[in-house]
């Protein structure tokens, strides 16, 4: 079964691949009887993702068992001595990732049943959603840095046309625009870094690069800041994909899109991508200590800028994706730190935890709307929300389990994902231990904040006055939709309820896979060229003292959530007054959109307007003024065009008379 297993591991990625061009054949050929088949058009991607989620498994349980990494190559180009191949390769990092994907895939692609049933574009949904799958299932197992980068900018075009869905509300337009070009700056790092290895190393295959470019280094033959260059540029491509300090500002505004894209793309596989790349990577980065240091320091301060602009947030969406960028801040922090088991452990349980923890939103969201309307402003807002626990139960349960999971409370996932980091960076650099020690107290007082104010207290949608200011602030109005709909909120049904509960089990229980005296998880996905002791010993007293520095921040977090918004002890506008320059930092992103905005939207624009200037008077009159020249010359010279040679004649001797006279002169 093994053998076969392998060979046809590229169907993972062209089993969704040709549910999307089914349905995708079926909408440009035969819309009306397409979309009137809504649901056996999903049941179809869903049997295909499902057939590649158990393939996913089983060869995961197959390296587990201890079976050899595959590869399976063919020549896709050749030019004289230039040879490209390409193929899949099958390896632990793969099948986690496999695993992963697949899982995420099908359990949003089952919720969305749920949460799109009433919209007209449900099979175009899907058919995105299957093709976005195919995309990140091809890049995870791409064996060189070329076919990488077609995925990667598949996956990119993917997430284009999700985020603009609705691409009829001018706020989605402008999120996936922005998206996109943001990426592209990333990107355009990513391809000029990938062509400057290949101009050092004459090689696109992962180790092949890390080798090569050691030894060049190491002979003189390539200096060491050129490497580095390299290795920057590249890392240029995972800090625009997982949304990392400076280019993050897309993720927040990618929130525009339906729900269960924010849990598939924002939370589990699109943005892992970039930490997955950054794995793949690693025999080419780890060589040279200032990349290693800029990818470590970069997810730092990333960590600590999505945790403390998630505290003002009020759009329960907005929250979780600033939310996001701080957990892949961790991830690339370990990355950077040489924690690399430890970084691609928390990005493991993050993708299922923070997948649950995106379509609990949506599940809230839908709720929601039964009382305000589809109006995003009212049906996002937690200041609207409050006591929902009793009407959702399965939403709020589920929520609930992944605040603990991410907040680090043992025995929940996240606890031994995030311990992981923050002990093995406390060894590499303090410094940066303490970075992440914080954003963990943050991270709590933000996700219970968040908890306390959407399911505990009283329900405060049917407030017109709360409504009222939203709307103004928001400067929109109520509209047609916000009238003649239920006084309560209910639960969502079973189809988007199941898979919250599905996930709530590994975000609870996945996390003893990298308990640190028996780490699991490290001796199927370590390194590379990274030897393994048989049996490493566990230092209890300082398991004890790091575990107990990172819950006990967490713990103070959620207690101070606790007595702000649940129990009203602390009065959370009394603080945000007597910090207002603060307060209006995190409130206001800490200014980075409207610093973009400024340089960058209206710079642009005014250098255009320019530029389109000097095109007008410089380039424009030089071609008038010679058309000008060109017609007053033409003109004056149609009167000495008579046709009488005696006058041409008169004409000759006076010019040779005057030269006779000038020369004597």
């Amino acid at each position: 079964m093994e053998p076969f297993l392998y060979e046809y591991a590229w169907l993972i990625p062209a089993l969704p691949l040709l549910g999307a061009a089914l349905v995708g054949i079926g909408l440009i050929s035969v819309n009306n009887v397409t979309n009137k088949l809504r649901q056996l058009n999903a049941v179809v991607i869903l049997a295909l993702i499902g057939v590649a989620t158990t393939m996913a498994f089983a060869l995961l349980w197959s390296q587990i068992q201890g079976h050899a990494p595959y590869t399976r190559s063919f020549e896709w180009a050749a030019a004289g001595s230039f040879h490209l191949t390409m193929g899949y390769v099958i390896d632990p990092l793969t099948t986690v990732m496999l695993a992963i994907v697949t899982t995420v895939a099908l359990l949003v692609m089952i919720y969305t049943d749920g949460y799109m049933a009433h919209d007209p574009g449900y099979v175009r949904f899907y058919a995105y959603l299957s093709i976005f799958s195919a995309s990140m299932l091809g890049l995870v197992i791409s064996p060189n840095l070329v076919q990488v980068y077609i995925f990667w900018e598949l996956v990119g075009m993917c997430s284009y046309l999700l985020i603009g869905f609705w691409y009829d509300r001018k706020a989605a337009a402008d999120a996936c625009q922005k998206a996109f070009v943001t990426n592209r700056v990333g990107d355009f790092g990513l391809l000029l870094g990938i062509l400057g290895l290949y101009w050092a190393t004459g090689s696109f295959e992962f180790t092949v690069i890390g080798e090569r470019l050691e030894e060049l280094v190491a002979s003189g033959a390539l200096a060491g800041g050129l490497a580095t260059l390299f290795g920057i540029l590249v890392f240029l491509g995972p800090v625009a994909k997982s949304a990392q300090f400076p280019l993050h500002v897309w993720l927040p505004d990618a929130m525009e899109g339906p729900t269960p894209i924010s849990a598939l793309i924002h939370a589990a596989t699109m943005v892992a991508a970039g930490v997955f790349l950054i794995a793949r990577m690693y025999p080419v980065f780890e060589p040279f200590p200032v990349v290693m240091n800029v990818i470590a320091w970069t997810g730092a301060l990333t960590a600590f800028l999505g945790a403390s602009i998630a505290i003002t947030q009020n759009d329960i969406k907005k929250g979780l994706a600033y939310s996001t960028i701080s957990q892949l801040g961790y991830m690339v922090m370990a990355m950077g730190s040489g924690a690399y088991s430890a970084g691609l452990f928390h990005l493991m349980t993050h993708a299922y935890f923070k997948a649950m923890l995106f379509l609990c939103s949506g599940s809230v969201i839908h709720g929601m709307e039964a009382v305000v309307g589809h109006n995003p402003v009212l049906a996002q807002d937690m200041r609207l929300m409050g006591g929902l626990r009793k009407y959702m139960p399965i939403t709020a349960t589920t929520f609930l389990i992944g605040n603990l999971a991410i907040c680090g409370i043992p025995p929940f996932a996240g606890f031994w994902s995030k311990d992981e980091i923050l002990g093995l960076t406390f060894g590499a650099n303090p410094a940066l231990w303490l970075v992440g020690w914080l954003t963990a107290g943050i991270t709590a007082f933000y996700m219970f904040r968040m908890y306390f104010l959407t399911f505990e207290g009283k329900f405060r949608g049917t407030d017109t006055a709360i409504q009222g200011e939203l709307l103004a602030a928001a400067g929109v109005s109520a509209g047609h939709d916000d009238h003649h709909h239920d006084s309560k909120p209910h639960e969502s049904p079973w189809t988007m309820t199941l898979p919250l509960a599905i996930l709530a089990i590994p975000s609870a229980l996945l996390g003893f896979a990298g308990v640190p005296w028996q780490n699991r998880f490290e001796h199927l996905v370590h390194a590379p060229g990274e030897v393994l002791a048989a049996v490493a010993e566990f230092d209890q007293t300082e398991f004890l003292i790091m575990a107990g520095s990172s819950v006990g921040i967490g713990l103070i977090g959620i207690a101070l959530a606790g007595l702000m918004y649940a129990q009203k002890v602390i009065d959370p506008g009394a603080i945000a007054r007597s910090i207002q320059p603060l307060y209006n930092f995190s409130l206001n992103k800490w200014y980075f959109d409207d610093l973009y905005n400024r340089v960058f939207v209206v710079g642009s624009r005014r250098l255009a307007r320019q530029m389109l200037e000097i095109d007008y008077r410089v380039v424009d009159g030089a071609v008038n003024f010679t058309g000008l020249v060109t017609v007053v010359t033409g003109q004056g010279l149609k009167y000495l065009e008579n046709g009488r040679v005696q006058f041409y004649a008169l004409i000759i001797f006076a010019a040779v008379l005057g030269f006779v006279v000038v020369s004597s002169i």
